[in-house]
């Protein structure tokens, strides 16, 4: 199930976010990787979660939606290759019909080929804290 999350889930939100950064970010320190991140890093996002049947929270996407950028898309390694990163990316508005916008860190290749998979293509490059990324486009289908 796709929502949008209760107060009380922001801590399992923030949990996976670190979880996740520090997990598959193997070449960055993974200690400036902190708790406190994800409620800096969203502020003024829209966010949705993936809750499994059973109760538990499998991860979240985040959009800043002036630009339509998806700033986040964190899914818990456990519950990676289930469909959950698609289920999100169709929870936003008017997806597959709108035109979205993200960074995907280069040496992050198992997000990369999600992204071109959904249809993202690079539009662009650049660098960050976390290493060089590229810039891809969600172009929908005429």
């Amino acid at each position: 199930m796709i929502r949008s999350p209760e107060q009380a889930d922001l801590e399992e939100l923030a949990n996976i976010y670190l979880a996740v950064r520090r997990e598959t970010f193997t070449w960055v320190n993974p200690l400036t990787f902190r708790h406190e991140d994800f409620f800096a890093h969203t502020q003024g996002e829209l966010v949705w979660l993936a809750e499994m049947a059973d109760g538990e929270i499998a991860g979240f996407m985040t959009l800043w939606s002036p630009d339509d950028f998806v700033h986040m898309l964190y899914i818990r390694n456990a519950c990676q290759g289930q469909g959950i990163g698609t289920a999100l990316l169709t929870a936003l508005p008017d997806w597959p019909n709108k035109k979205y916008r993200l960074k995907c860190l280069d040496r992050n290749e198992r997000a990369k080929a999600f992204y071109r998979a959904q249809g993202f293509v690079v539009t662009g490059a650049g660098a960050s804290a976390e290493g060089d990324y590229e810039e891809m486009t969600f172009f929908p289908v005429e």
